[in-house]
């Protein structure tokens, strides 16, 4: 594949357990030349000294938007989904870093277990689901103008992004809501769901509703785990890369609040 890409990766602390994994799978399984490996994420230590191990870029996640985690407030008693939200305008921040034309963005809990491609000729590949969250669609709709326009969906942890593409569905927001885009997403949410937005389904349908020709929709096949990375045999990983592109070991438990912060 000679499309060169850049690889966009948000992460936290509580994500290194399994960025390791991520970084070596990316590097084994994406077919196409790798410009860089960027680590989009707060400026600690450990997170540091993982990329210098692993011959990553370090982003620090503050130099990215014009806004940083602060400004994000969604959050209800019991869940704080701000720095959840912070992450998905992270990844629409990204046409602003690297060299390549194109950036793959991939989730910091996701490891691919076969081979990858996502570009085939002037076509782009998409892994797509069947299931996604009714909410993200009102959202988008509020932020469109428009109705989604596919039936699959895009929420399946990573996705090739264009950065002019990107650049285009901005100004087409900035100009709809006559604010900065990542303003116009905050608003058109209902913050009292825990599932508001998605910026795989808005890029994803974005595209597809001005040039499907252009798309190549594939079934993600991905598979969710509840144990850690590193407790998979070799030939389990055998055993399910005959099923599944990749698996997501996620944590979903992080977005609660404490009993003691919920009490405040």
């Amino acid at each position: 594949m000679t499309t060169p890409i850049d690889v966009f990766i948000p992460a936290i602390e509580k994500d290194l357990a399994t960025l390791p994994h991520v970084i070596d799978a990316v590097r084994k399984y994406v077919k196409h030349p790798i410009r860089e490996i960027m680590i989009v994420a707060p400026r600690k230590q450990r997170i540091l000294d993982l990329c210098a191990k692993k011959g990553c870029r370090f982003v620090h996640e503050d130099t990215v938007l014009p806004i940083t985690k602060k400004n994000i407030h969604y959050q209800s008693k019991t869940w704080d989904r701000s720095g959840w939200l912070y992450q998905q305008l992270l990844k629409l921040g990204g046409n602003t870093l690297g060299s390549s034309e194109h950036y793959l963005v991939i989730d910091a809990d996701t490891v691919l277990i076969r081979p990858h491609v996502f570009k085939v000729g002037n076509k782009t590949v998409f892994y797509c689901r069947n299931w996604s969250q009714d909410e993200y669609f009102k959202t988008y709709k509020k932020l469109m103008g428009k109705s989604r326009s596919s039936r699959s969906s895009f929420v399946t942890h990573y996705m090739l992004f264009n950065k002019s593409k990107v650049k285009q569905l901005k100004r087409a927001i900035e100009s709809k809501h006559r604010s900065s885009w990542y303003s116009a997403i905050m608003k058109s949410m209902n913050k009292s769901k825990q599932f508001a937005f998605s910026e795989f389904e808005t890029y994803g349908n974005f595209l597809h509703s001005s040039e499907p020709e252009k798309m190549i929709l594939k079934p993600a096949n991905n598979k969710s785990l509840h144990s850690s990375f590193s407790q998979l045999s070799p030939s389990k990983l055998a055993s399910l890369a005959k099923s599944y592109r990749s698996i997501s070991f996620h944590q979903r438990k992080g977005y609660r609040k404490s009993a003691k912060k919920a009490a405040k």
